[in-house]
């Protein structure tokens, strides 16, 4: 090679090697898109708003909230993987869009592998929740009753098929041998509106204050919840491992925040400080656990991509045991 253009090359090399790290030295030099895959106003809204703005602090601009609701959260999941993967676009998301859309939705196009988790932020307790009526205080009750009744079974709500819930109650008869009929909702509001009503049996779903006042007002039912150990703020609920039909049993829903693969290094190590800083903040924690939630434990960002390789295979796993196949 001419000795000139042999030195050029190496000067540039040098030139965006040293560009590289100036930009991630200075991330974020402009205000960051935190994006939600659901409507303002619901629970992961309620997440994202309790963090942008401390989390802005901790990085020094401004995190600005952005909602995008549409085909089971991937819509906005799409538009983080589209946008440039400097950091600027942070996708808060949970298995239901990142893990299981890609498996029960055709339209869904990415793959988990496209994200990486940055850091989990909040896990919600889930719960068995059923009509105020059903002739069951337990889960052990729940599994009796469904195995007398295999000439008409019970019926299950959940908010779609291939959701996490859907998933978790296909798990439950595959591990307690008992037929469970599905209904699938299109949301959260009008599963619980038929739960009070009665026209659906139980649920499994995300313990919400909404859901302890209609349990508080007799009108439906919390019967079990199926976190490994029972939750701070359902002290008086037993898990479903307690009892003797699922032991070893447990789920719970994680939110965290992610960025696309490809982000640089020093960029996803400067967002995972931030975040896990942002999370030892007491008013960020007391505003998690009003909105029924807990704050995630310290990970650092080896365990976080270890604890995301762990969830995908579980829930991969639950799929094909159960031939789910995109619709």
């Amino acid at each position: 090679m001419n000795p000139i253009i042999k030195r050029s090359t190496v000067l540039l090399a040098g030139l965006l090697l040293a560009t590289g790290a100036a930009i991630a030295q200075t991330f974020p030099a402009k205000q960051v898109n935190l994006m939600v895959p659901y409507p303002a106003g619901g629970p992961s809204d309620a997440i994202a708003r309790i963090f942008n703005a401390p989390l802005g602090k901790e990085l020094g601009q401004q995190v600005i909230v952005e909602n995008l609701g549409g085909v089971s959260g991937a819509l906005a999941a799409q538009k983080v993987l589209a946008a440039p993967a400097d950091g600027y676009y942070v996708f808060q998301g949970s298995p239901n869009e990142v893990i299981l859309s890609p498996l029960a939705n055709a339209a869904v196009k990415l793959k988990t592998e496209d994200f990486r988790l940055v850091h989990p932020v909040a896990d919600a307790v889930i719960v068995f929740v059923t009509r105020k009526d059903l002739p069951v205080n337990s889960v052990d009750d729940l599994i009796a009753l469904a195995k007398k009744s295999a000439d008409k079974p019970l019926t299950y709500g959940s908010v779609g098929i291939g959701s996490l819930y859907h998933l978790i109650l296909e798990n439950v008869q595959q591990l307690t041998s008992i037929k469970l009929a599905h209904v699938p909702y299109k949301g959260n509001a009008p599963l619980m509106q038929d739960l009070g009503g009665g026209q659906v049996d139980f649920a499994v779903l995300v313990y919400s204050a909404a859901m302890g006042a209609l349990a508080d007002q007799g009108r439906l039912k919390v019967i079990g919840q199926l976190s490994s150990q029972r939750s701070e703020l359902l002290k008086n609920v037993p898990t479903a491992s307690e009892g003797q039909s699922l032991k070893n049993f447990s789920y719970k829903i994680w939110t965290g925040f992610m960025v696309p693969k490809n982000t640089p290094e020093d960029v996803v190590q400067r967002l995972h400080k931030a975040i896990g800083t942002t999370l030892q903040d007491p008013t960020v924690r007391s505003q998690l656990a009003a909105q029924t939630q807990v704050a995630s434990p310290p990970m650092s960002l080896a365990e976080s991509a270890k604890f995301f390789e762990a969830e995908t295979a579980r829930y991969r796993g639950i799929a094909k045991s159960i031939n789910l196949q995109p619709q």
